[in-house]
């Protein structure tokens, strides 16, 4: 009965959690975007149900994607770093368990006259021969308080934290490279712009001049038509660097010098991904965004410490133990009358330590603190994201529309502006006025397009798109 007791007794005990209970704060964020942002919540997919192949439709960009998870080295750096955190984690958990080791030994010892170990060799001198063999567990804590069942589920909330550090890095890449690639392109495309405006502005240089020698027209007219070509042949150059910035840029990002052909690239104009992403709800976020979820893991990790830190407060009770058999023969070695056991129970009861344990405990409870305020700032953060990105979606399309029917104007008053001078009824002040404009227009129609689609794949990963393959 009272051994049934004991059994009960500490079967309740080894149940104690002094850690606190896991609850998720409530999100400090609105419980819906935006309506004028968001229209029907139920229309479009979900972006963390859309992989992100199906989503960009660039081959050239999804082969750049691919390759880039492939060889990033900060990627390379991140899944090691998951590899690390495992490693912890089946540390930790092995303490739950007894370590077993087999061991075996045999010793030859000289006792000399008089039962003296190591005298002399003389008469009545003996040799002493010992073989043994055992099994043994050595210093096995009894987890009474949860101690180390506490630290193994740290351990196991910070792989888990490093998990989905690795899947928002994955989506960072992704957005990173998408956006880089976006700018070359964009970069690209005004380059061929100005080298078409360049080249127009040059063959006027030269008209200008064939005039202004026979007399038709003034030496302002002249200098005028040179300041057009100095300014396309300025934004020629800026964007020739800004080319080359990026693509360097890119190949850091992919992980080195693409050896092989890519495919041709799409214009700008068609980036745009044909999935629609519907905006659902704020609390989404929670399970979809992997900075979130690591935050959280983060939170589960510091109240666990808590409870470690305040089991150190109770006795802790090991165990060393050992079963084999020793004789002083080796042929005897294994059998009834070999036989050793032996059991050393050990007790650690704390009682000053200068406040050592409760300083322990308010480090662990200010960090649990600190990772509280780190998991709202992150879920403020990404409603802060996606709420930017779905305001971006709409305005950016309506400054790319207005932006495209300014630059047909422009066009327009360009071509006016050449025919009344032709005609010799405007200076030649309001062609030079019309062509900068329309130049200045159409650079900024492919600024608006490029960042209008960069919006789009934000939108698609501050939603927690891009892990689906």
């Amino acid at each position: 009965m009272r051994s049934a007791i004991v059994i009960v007794a500490l079967a309740f005990v080894s149940g104690c959690q002094l850690a606190p209970a896991h609850v998720r704060p409530e999100p400090p964020t609105p419980q819906a975007y935006p309506a004028e942002f968001t229209g029907d919540t139920t229309l479009g997919a979900r972006a963390s149900e859309v992989g992100w192949r199906s989503f960009f439709v660039d081959p050239r960009l999804e082969a750049l994607i691919a390759t880039a998870l492939t060889n990033n080295r900060d990627l390379v750096i991140a899944v090691a770093q998951v590899e690390e955190a495992a490693g912890i984690f089946r540390i930790q958990r092995s303490d739950r368990l007894p370590t077993l080791n087999l061991g075996a030994n045999a010793s030859r010892s000289l006792i000399g006259p008089g039962g003296v170990v190591g005298a002399p060799i003389g008469a009545g001198s003996q040799t002493i021969d010992r073989y043994a063999v055992d099994a043994s567990v050595s210093a096995f804590e009894l987890d009474f308080w949860g101690r180390v069942r506490n630290l193994s589920e740290a351990a196991r909330s910070q792989f888990l934290a490093t998990v989905e550090a690795q899947r928002a890095f994955r989506l960072s890449l992704i957005r990173q490279v998408a956006s880089t690639y976006l700018f070359s392109l964009e970069a690209s495309e005004r380059l061929r712009l100005a080298e078409a405006t360049v080249a127009s502005r040059r063959e006027g240089l030269r008209i200008a001049r064939v005039r202004f020698d026979a007399g038709i027209t003034s030496a302002l007219d002249f200098r005028q038509a040179e300041s057009l070509l100095t300014q396309a042949e300025t934004e020629l150059a800026g964007l020739r660097l800004a080319k080359t910035q990026s693509d360097n840029a890119l190949m850091v990002l992919v992980g080195g010098p693409i050896t092989t052909a890519l495919p041709d690239a799409l214009p700008l104009a068609q980036q745009s991904s044909p999935v629609t992403l519907g905006a659902g709800l704020p609390s989404e976020l929670l399970v979809s965004r992997p900075d979130i979820l690591a935050a959280e893991e983060q939170l589960r990790a510091s109240r666990a410490n808590i409870g470690a830190a305040r089991a150190a407060f109770f006795p802790s009770i090991s165990l060393t133990g050992s079963f084999g058999f020793a004789s002083s023969e080796l042929t005897n070695l294994v059998g009834a009358n070999g036989r050793a056991w032996s059991f050393g129970p050990s007790i650690n009861l704390p009682i000053f330590d200068f406040g050592r344990k409760r300083a322990n405990l308010s480090v662990a409870e200010t960090r649990k603190n600190i990772a509280v305020a780190n998991y709202e700032r992150t879920i403020q953060t990404a409603f802060q994201e996606v709420s930017d990105a779905l305001a971006g979606r709409r305005f950016l399309a309506e400054q790319v529309a207005a932006q495209a029917r300014g630059t047909q104007a422009q066009r327009q008053i360009a071509e006016l502006a050449r025919i009344r001078y032709n005609e010799g009824v405007v200076s030649f002040i309001e062609v030079l006025d019309a062509e900068r404009n329309l130049f200045t227009a159409e650079q900024a129609l492919l600024q608006l397009r490029r960042a209008e689609v960069d919006n789009l794949v934000a939108l698609y990963v501050v939603l927690g798109g891009g892990m689906v393959e």
